[in-house]
């Protein structure tokens, strides 16, 4: 097994981990304050976008070296 694997598994566990705390932190918002929920839902797919760039850029270094 190589090492570019193993760099790309823990990049997308990472992900994974990132975007159930995101997801899972804005719903917590949304059912305490349910008006504000077009605010944090904006500002999850922001955050979920950002995660997923790092995970993105994680993979591509990992395969490359």
């Amino acid at each position: 097994m190589s090492f570019a694997a193993i760099g790309a598994g823990l990049a997308v566990i990472g992900a994974g981990i990132g975007i159930g705390q995101v997801g899972g932190r804005a719903m917590e918002g949304i059912a305490r304050q349910p008006e504000a929920s077009g605010k944090i839902q904006t500002a999850m797919i922001i955050a979920a976008a950002l995660v997923e760039g790092v995970a993105l850029f994680g993979v591509v270094v990992a395969l490359i070296s």
